[in-house]
């Protein structure tokens, strides 16, 4: 992949300093004149300009690195990290759906299930991927891949990568709802490791439709969330012009989430985010499915059902409260009187 020249608003000032550096240095090839000194300036001026930026992004700038139109999609993870794969399609019932991609491929040598939902790079492709926006069918195709890598004992790998499930009459007619309430159920039961990676956006039942897994992973300028800025924004406020504090409110930073113990790892990416250097987020993740097939496969198939169970049932934070018993004595001031 090419380094990207979409230019995100709040990278303006870099951008603007990039220009002033190949004007500079177009200018002194041109004119045989010295402006090292100058060049050595604006070269220190950008580094401290990018750590500082990309050092400090708030909620919504992560928001929009993930949904870069630059940055590495599914495909791309599968094409780089994985040999060997074979697409399979269709659910067997109502078609084929493009915006879910899913087939067996080798991982280091071991047979693996590789499912992920897939985004376009332009109109026409964003228009045949459904923007990466799921319909049942999708569901309905990944769960028949799962049973199959269960079948012949497959680990799978599922890749996150979605705005939410396509919320069209469609959709619905063909009930969305319970095609992913069935993948949750089914997934929380499979017999096989499962390794989930959100690689940009993880939105809504889109992306837990798939993400039910042993181990859940997340890219650091990811977000995993039960709403979109936007959508949040357009309940609270009436307005999508307050996604940047929607955002905030909804706590869409990776390392929240790692803190709530709703990921296991989150993965590193390169200065600006991972279209910049594509290479260091293959092998990053990589590096991480190794490490975590190694722990699963230690485990026996009951030991990793249960563990997948609690996983899931420890997740939250909720207080209760005893009802008194009969015998306690109700406070006098809590009793009823009758005029």
């Amino acid at each position: 992949m090419e380094k990207s020249e979409y230019v995100l608003d709040f990278e303006k000032p870099l951008r603007d300093l990039d220009t002033q550096l190949a004007e500079l240095t177009k200018l002194s090839a041109e004119n045989k004149v010295d402006v090292s000194d100058e060049i050595a300036a604006i070269e220190k001026k950008i580094e401290a300009t990018k750590r500082n930026l990309y050092s400090n992004l708030n909620a919504w700038q992560k928001v929009q690195i993930a949904r870069h139109p630059k940055r590495p999609y599914s495909l791309d993870y599968i094409g780089a990290a994985f040999e060997d794969f074979q697409e399979l399609h269709g659910d067997r019932v109502f078609g084929d759906d493009h915006a879910i991609i899913g087939g067996t491929a080798f991982f280091r040598g071991e047979a693996v299930m590789v499912i992920g939902q897939q985004k376009g790079r332009d109109t026409k492709e964003n228009l045949m991927r459904n923007f990466g926006c799921p319909h049942p069918e999708g569901y309905r195709k990944a769960l028949r891949l799962m049973k199959t890598a269960e079948r012949f004992g497959l680990p799978i790998v599922t890749l996150i990568d979605t705005p939410g499930a396509f919320p069209g009459i469609a959709s619905e007619e063909r009930h969305v709802a319970e095609a992913i309430a069935v993948n949750i159920r089914e997934m929380s039961l499979l017999q096989v490791p499962i390794v989930s990676i959100v690689l940009g956006e993880g939105g809504s039942g889109g992306a837990l439709g798939i993400g039910v897994g042993d181990r859940v992973l997340i890219f650091e300028n990811a977000y995993y969330s039960v709403i979109s800025p936007e959508g949040c924004a357009a309940i609270l406020w009436k307005d999508r012009a307050n996604s940047p504090q929607a955002a905030e409110a909804l706590r869409l930073g990776a390392h929240h989430l790692l803190d709530l113990d709703i990921v296991d790892q989150v993965l590193e990416e390169p200065f600006g985010g991972a279209h910049n250097d594509p290479q260091h987020c293959f092998d990053t993740l990589s590096a991480a499915l190794v490490k975590h097939f190694a722990q699963l496969k230690s485990l026996s198939i009951p030991q990793l059902l249960d563990k997948r169970y609690e996983k899931f049932r420890k997740m939250g934070v909720y207080a209760e409260e005893a009802e008194p018993s009969a015998a306690e004595p109700v406070p006098a001031e809590s009793k009823s009187t009758t005029p």
